[in-house]
């Protein structure tokens, strides 16, 4: 196993990594969303810690400033794929339980799809298999999703969404404002928000050449899903085990809204627990 990382390379690109646990214990990536970072699973980590597990959550692609290319281009299915295998390298690690919120369950579900291989088990927070997702657009879910249209408008979604906005604060409300008000500091950096957006600005092209095609899951999957979430809804939640082929479990949380991760760890720990055990 290779030392602790703190950093890896990737194309003349350098991404942080908090890298913790038992550094011979399996291994468990941790995949954050829009607009966080690693420290979204600070309340996650050490449950996975005190059970003998390795963490590695890395500050992803627009989110590491040693990594925040230019163009939507840049931010393809395929990169951010690539991106987590080339952690996983650096770290030695063959094969990994995938664990993954908003935007990097995006990811996960495409890495346990593409390399299936080198994932143990996935586990999704919030966001449903994207084919269940696009199923669910005519039926609801479009309108749930519509500052994905409002954050494509280059410069206008910049001013609209700047931390402190009314957009912005609507978005975080129901954060702990300790990490609200930490992702306003970090989105504040130079670059960091159009980066974080390049997320969304990439889907188009995505959508027209997919670079990673997400068919069914053949791994092990956990999908937690809170039923208060306002941007993601019941239809595509409900029908995701459509497109799993593995064994699958999913968990609906009566009273939990989108951010799973830093305001419902104690209830998502022990269902994540018991899925990295069984797998």
């Amino acid at each position: 196993m290779a030392d602790r990382l703190a950093t890896y390379s990737r194309d003349g690109l350098v991404f942080d990594v908090a890298d913790a646990g038992p550094i011979d214990g399996p291994v468990v990536v941790l995949l954050h969303g829009f607009p966080q970072d690693a420290t979204c699973w600070d309340r996650m980590a050490p449950q996975l810690h005190q059970e003998g597990y390795r963490t590695l959550a890395p500050d992803q692609r627009g989110y590491s400033p040693g990594a925040r290319p230019s163009g939507a281009g840049s931010y393809r299915a395929r990169e951010l794929v690539d991106d987590v295998l080339t952690m996983m390298d650096a770290a030695g690690v063959e094969r990994a339980h995938v664990v993954a919120h908003d935007w990097g369950a995006v990811v996960a579900w495409a890495l346990a799809a593409d390399q299936p291989d080198r994932v143990v088990t996935l586990t999704s927070l919030s966001v449903p298999h994207p084919a269940a997702f696009k199923e669910a657009a005519w039926r609801g879910q479009a309108l749930r999703s519509w500052y994905m249209g409002l954050f494509q408008i280059r410069g206008a979604a910049e001013r609209v969404f700047r931390p402190g906005s009314p957009l912005w604060r609507q978005f975080m409300k129901e954060l702990p404002l300790e990490a609200a008000e930490h992702y306003a500091q970090r989105m504040s950096e130079s670059g960091a928000l159009t980066s974080a957006l390049s997320w969304y600005r990439a889907l188009p092209l995505d959508l027209r050449q997919a670079s990673v095609r997400v068919g069914r899951i053949a791994v092990p999957t956990l999908y937690v899903w809170g039923a208060r979430d306002p941007a993601l809804g019941r239809t595509a939640a409900e029908t995701t085990h459509r497109f799993v082929s593995g064994d699958y479990r999913f968990e609906a949380l009566p009273t939990a809204g989108h951010w799973l991760p830093e305001a419902h760890a104690d209830e998502v720990a022990p269902l994540l627990l018991e899925h990295l055990r069984s797998g």
